[in-house]
């Protein structure tokens, strides 16, 4: 196990790197700055007073007035940061508002807008993910290699602009059809995912340029605000836009086109804001990748292995030694320093596999869920906000309060097993996600397969009826007259469709017919009396729960009069008469006493009550009575009786398992890699996050099961993998990149003096 040695250079480094300090405000996947700076000496400190230091960090002592120096370049009053970090930390501000917005609002758009499925909305969202994050290595290469950090934000930006214009626009319903919908929409965010990724390495990095060497406090201090913007930008952007989404209306339905415009206007502004501090802005050139060089030094070793296979050839101490006859000393013992650690990256893309499941699978499971907090109705996107809001929240108390209580306490609370803590927490909370989708399914309609179907009966005649299907040892009792229908039965048919004959007992009369029902379809029997005698339609209901939390509502009309129903200012349905049914109509969550019922004979107010999260109801016009109808409401499917609050348990675990494992696991791979290699390791780490979107798609679409299921999956995936971790991290011994360098500079004075004397003693000879 890493000792608190380990754990003593981490703070260490936290507080000494000029460039690397800012772990305080980190969100999850976001990248620190790349950059080669050299690393101070240790003394020692705890981490509570690094993390103090930052979050005592107040707006008015980073951002006073200007003051222009002549001959200098323009700083802020009465202190040394550079007036372009201003331009800088409102572009990430804007930047990330624009991602995080709309990629809250992506899953939902994909299941509504598109009509695709739950697994296929889920593929599509990781795999968008995944591709944000494989994409940072091309940008980092641009920057470094041939464009340089600022036009390379300049230039990608517009890509990602242009990619978010275009997602805007393929939002709009009445331009084309889905499949133009689908193309511009997949364009879109192809471009989005070269545009956030490609700048990600940059933007940091560059305003860490903005700074003098000698003023590594400021620049620290600068992070921390850098890492707040980026929070701040989530947190408000994964509330705003939801609500955008499904408080307007534009088209008849969620205003999808404004849930993307308004990203795609921050990522507007934010381009604007960075090109309108062009002249303030530090430009270092272009000077060179160091992950082309580790990935060339690499596979220059293994090619030369491969070749020098032969027993006669010496062994070498490392496999990566045999690329010596290229690279330097210096440059392969860096390199073996970096592989260590990313060797400890291997099990950490499970992690992000759950973590970012928030946005897809976890929304999904809230549009299932009542959302009805009393004063407010939150969004089932909305409930994303609270991961940002959280991660504020936990830095400090965890920083201030949790590590220094365990460190009082002596227990040797590593990074590595901060880390394992915060991969079981990740675990826990998929374990509660599972038990609320058991509790949820309970109300959510059976799942039929072939040869299956489901029928009830409601009886609006006047007095009790029996019903037999000839085969089927269904309805044992009398159904009374307006009863509340029970739950569904289940009809066995013998193939894809069945005639059934029915038999109707009511008043010593016998009424007799036959139905075609066919598989995987629901019905409702609807027995009623007409001029006199029994009568009785089939009629198809809903197979599922209505989307999103919506309600569905259909009428049926038992007037002998044809009716025009109005149930809000937007929503006009005819209803035949004779015990015709509507279709249904889906409505927003709400209580519906407005409406109005027209007749031949005059227009009466149509009262309906609430119609809730998901339910399916069936309204039927019984009477006019004075001035009012009257009418009879069931409901076909139960409404979702499980609180979108007993979420927050498990965005609580999740979150406080990100502070534990993301940033506990940046800050201690940078302690343990030479300054050099810093942006190596960065490049290693959101790759992870990448390989965990990619699992995520595959299981999505490869093994599709039960939601609850695949929870528990997962669970039971990373808790696997947690236990590897700690294994793989309890044979991992800390080093000190410093050290290890100091030992091979002496080791090479040492080696060079040797044969100094070695020549000089030839010569004597």
């Amino acid at each position: 196990m890493v000792g608190d040695k380990a754990r003593g250079e981490m703070n260490a480094f936290q507080r000494n790197e000029s460039k690397e300090t800012l772990f305080t405000f980190i969100s999850a996947g976001d990248d620190p700055p790349k950059g080669d700076f050299p690393l101070q000496k240790k003394s020692p400190s705890s981490s509570a007073k690094a993390s103090k230091r930052h979050l005592a960090l107040r707006m008015d002592e980073s951002f006073p007035l200007l003051d222009v120096q002549a001959g200098h370049r323009q700083k802020l009053c009465g202190s040394n940061y550079p007036l372009s970090i201003a331009f800088i930390v409102v572009n990430e501000f804007c930047e990330r508002f624009s991602y995080y917005g709309m990629r809250a609002v992506l899953t939902l758009y994909f299941l509504s807008f598109f009509h695709w499925d739950e697994n296929l909305s889920t593929a599509v969202y990781h795999a968008f993910s995944a591709l944000c994050y494989f994409t940072p290595v091309i940008g980092a290469i641009m920057a470094d290699s041939w464009l340089g950090k600022y036009k390379t934000i300049i230039y990608l930006s517009i890509v990602y602009v242009v990619g978010h214009l275009i997602k805007s626009v393929g939002a709009i319903p009445s331009l084309g059809n889905q499949a133009v919908h689908v193309v511009l929409s997949m364009v879109g965010l192809f471009l989005i995912a070269l545009g956030t990724g490609g700048i990600k390495p940059c933007v940091s990095a560059f305003g860490g340029d903005q700074f003098e060497e000698e003023h590594t406090s400021e620049r620290s201090k600068f992070f921390s605000i850098f890492y707040l913007s980026i929070n701040a930008g989530s947190l408000i952007s994964t509330f705003v836009t939801p609500v955008l989404r499904g408080d307007v209306k534009c088209f008849g339905e969620d205003c999808y086109a404004l849930a993307f415009g308004v990203p795609a206007a921050l990522m507007v502004l934010a381009l604007v804001v960075f090109i309108a501090g062009s002249g303030l802005y530090r430009k270092t050139p272009p000077q060179g990748n160091v992950l082309l060089e580790v990935c060339k030094c690499i596979g220059f070793a293994i090619k030369n292995r491969l070749k020098n296979r032969s027993r006669e050839i010496p062994k070498r101490d490392h496999w990566l030694d045999w690329a010596s006859e290229k690279y330097s000393k210096q440059l392969i013992g860096e390199v073996k320093m970096v592989t260590r650690v990313l060797f400890l990256f291997i099990p950490l893309p499970m992690f992000w596999a759950l973590f970012d499941q928030q946005g897809s699978r976890w929304t999904l499971q809230a549009t299932k869920m009542n959302a009805d907090f009393g004063i407010y109705v939150l969004q089932p996107d909305q409930m994303q906000f609270l991961n940002p809001l959280l991660i504020l929240v936990f830095i400090p108390i965890f920083d201030l309060g949790l590590y220094p209580l365990i460190n009082m306490c002596k227990l040797n609370f590593t990074p590595i097993r901060k880390m394992a803590t915060g991969m079981i927490l990740a675990g826990l909370a998929f374990g509660l996600a599972a038990v609320i989708e058991v509790k949820i399914n309970e109300t959510d309609m059976p799942r039929l397969v072939p040869k299956e179907s489901l029928i009830r009966v409601l009886n609006l005649a006047k007095n009790p009826v029996q019903v037999t299907i000839q085969d089927k040892d269904l309805f044992q009792q009398p159904v009374e007259s307006f009863q509340n229908p029970a739950d569904y039965s289940k009809l066995i048919l013998n193939g894809e469709q069945q005639s059934l004959h029915f038999m109707l007992q009511h008043q010593g009369l016998t009424l007799a017919f036959n139905n075609t029902v066919k598989e995987k379809s629901v019905y409702s029997l609807i027995v009623f009396e007409a001029e006199g005698s029994l009568s009785s339609h089939l009629i198809t209901d809903l197979e599922a729960k209505p989307e999103n939390g919506l309600a569905a509502v259909r009428f049926i009309n038992g007037l002998s009069q044809d009716v025009n129903l109005t149930i809000d200012s937007k929503r006009f349905i005819a209803v035949q008469r004779n015990y015709s049914a509507s279709e249904y109509s889906v409505l927003e969550r709400d209580v519906y006493n407005d409406g109005k019922c027209i007749t031949e004979t005059g227009e009466f107010p149509l009262e309906l009550g609430l119609l809730d999260f998901g339910a399916s109801y069936t309204v039927v016009i019984t009477n006019i009575s004075g001035d009012a109808v009257e009418t009879w409401k069931s409901e076909d499917i139960k409404a979702n009786n499980v609180h979108m609050a007993w979420q927050l348990p498990q965005y609580l675990l999740i979150s406080a398992g990100e502070v534990m494992f993301s940033i506990t696991g940046l800050a201690f791979s940078y302690s343990q890699s030479p300054a050099s290699m810093k942006s190596v390791l960065q490049a290693g780490w959101l790759l992870t996050v990448a390989v965990g979107n990619t699992f995520v798609l595959i299981v999505a679409e490869a093994a599709p099961m039960a939601q609850w299921a695949e929870f528990v999956l997962f669970t039971v995936l990373l808790f696997a993998v947690c236990i590897i971790f700690s294994i793989m991290g309890y044979f991992y011994v800390s080093v000190d990149p410093e050290d290890l360098e100091e030992k091979e500079e002496k080791r090479e004075t040492s080696s060079r003096g040797n044969m100094i004397g070695l020549v000089t003693q030839k010569t004597k000879l």
